[in-house]
């Protein structure tokens, strides 16, 4: 199926490479034959056969031809994005004839062909061998179909009927970044320029975030929570947020290992301020679970006599700082470099650091949030694009032998630096 993709894609000349696509025992058999006898076969081949093959190759060529060939894709790549500043959206409020909602579906109706166009396009830069490996033609493809889907709305419509639509891709589009990791993984052997690789899925992933805040943005604005402006809390408590998700991940951990560490907050655990919990709720969950998981396997010896995973909050003016401690032994010198990589290799060959790893591989679904960034060695570089994204930082700091220090920066929205834009 593969190389029937790859065959479509290629067009006229998919003729001179058919023959790669026979089953070995069609070659063997072609070769004690003549050529006269090659070409009798050939024309009285069973037509049912034929058929089906065209068939087949017809739908894997679908994909390739809405990937390759839709003009409207590429004049809609060609346009800027606009992207907001979380403040924008946080000080537009909301107002009583909710012509606020009108306003969002307005822009979101511009903005999201623009910013899934610029995502096909940028798969197109990706090496040939790897674009059209079949789960990431999946993932384009259903780039493609949202593309298509949400230029079918026109201005006349509902602003109901749109954000049913956008809350559709929402739920269509959750397991992307699995599908993603999935596809790389299956094709590793062919990437030959990492940094190439490393720059698409950065892009790729910060981009995704940024739809998704958008686009949650919008249909969190049809809600009466007086805690919020869409997606932004007034007053977000870090403190509170950090235990929810401690919660989360002790509960995956004694599920692995019986036991989990305790975790102790300090710093200023009354701070709040205005903040987007979304990108919290990928990053957060995902630092805790290496720092439990490493703690856990660095005292397989002393299950029950396990140190605390300390977590301090430091808030100023220009940003807020949440420091994850872990006594889980430390990152190997060896790949200390390595950490922040995107990983293609299967938990298996790649369980050397719990960092690396797929973690918690046995586990199931990790919920919601979590969830996308789950295994694959995924983990640590998404959430390093997206703190970067948020025009932050994660940053690591291994004492070998004893532990690592992993610090998050994140600029406030409202704040005295510069902010982010969505």
């Amino acid at each position: 199926e593969r190389g029937t993709v790859a065959v479509q894609a290629l067009g006229s000349g998919a003729p001179r490479i058919m023959g790669f696509l026979l089953p070995p025992s069609s070659q063997k058999t072609v070769g004690l034959r003549s050529a006269l006898e090659i070409g009798v076969t050939a024309r009285f081949r069973s037509t049912s056969s034929i058929s089906s093959y065209s068939e087949l190759a017809r739908e894997r060529s679908k994909t390739v031809t809405s990937f390759y060939n839709q003009s409207a894709i590429d004049a809609s790549a060609e346009k800027p994005s606009v992207r907001l500043t979380p403040s924008t959206l946080l000080y537009a409020g909301k107002s009583p004839d909710g012509s606020h909602i009108l306003s969002s579906a307005k822009y979101l109706h511009k903005e999201l062909p623009v910013r899934i166009a610029h995502r096909i396009k940028g798969f197109r830069s990706l090496p040939f061998i790897i674009g059209c490996n079949p789960t990431i033609l999946q993932v384009v493809s259903s780039f493609c179909c949202a593309f298509s889907l949400l230029l079918s709305i026109k201005d006349q419509d509902t602003e109901a009927r749109y954000s049913k639509l956008v809350q559709q891709l929402l739920d269509d589009h959750k397991d992307v970044v699995t599908m993603l990791a999935e596809g790389f993984r299956e094709c590793r052997k062919h990437i030959q320029n990492e940094a190439l690789i490393r720059n698409f899925l950065d892009t790729t992933l910060t981009s995704r975030l940024g739809i998704r805040m958008l686009a949650t943005h919008h249909l969190s604005l049809h809600e009466e929570n007086p805690e919020y402006v869409g997606i932004i809390c007034r007053r977000l408590s870090p403190k509170k947020i950090i235990e929810k998700w401690v919660d989360f991940a002790r509960r995956l951990c004694e599920h692995q290992y019986g036991n989990s560490p305790q975790v102790r907050i300090n710093g200023h655990v009354a701070a709040r301020f205005p903040f987007i919990p979304l990108p919290l709720d990928y990053i957060l969950p995902e630092l805790l679970k290496n720092a439990m998981r490493a703690t856990m396997e660095s005292h397989l010896d002393t299950p029950y006599n396990i140190p605390d995973v300390v977590v301090t909050i430091a808030n100023n003016d220009t940003d807020f700082v949440i420091r994850i401690a872990d006594r889980g032994g430390g990152i190997p010198h060896s790949i200390m470099d390595k950490v922040m990589d995107y990983h293609f290799s299967t938990a298996e060959q790649s369980t050397q650091d719990p960092r690396m790893s797929n973690l918690f591989n046995t586990m199931t679904n990790s919920g919601p949030q979590s969830g996308p960034m789950h295994g694959f060695g995924f983990g640590l570089p998404t959430s390093r694009a997206y703190a970067e994204y948020l025009g932050g930082s994660l940053a690591l700091q291994s004492m070998q032998g004893i532990g690592t220090d992993v610090y998050l920066r994140l600029r406030h929205i409202d704040g005295k630096g510069e902010s982010f834009r969505v």
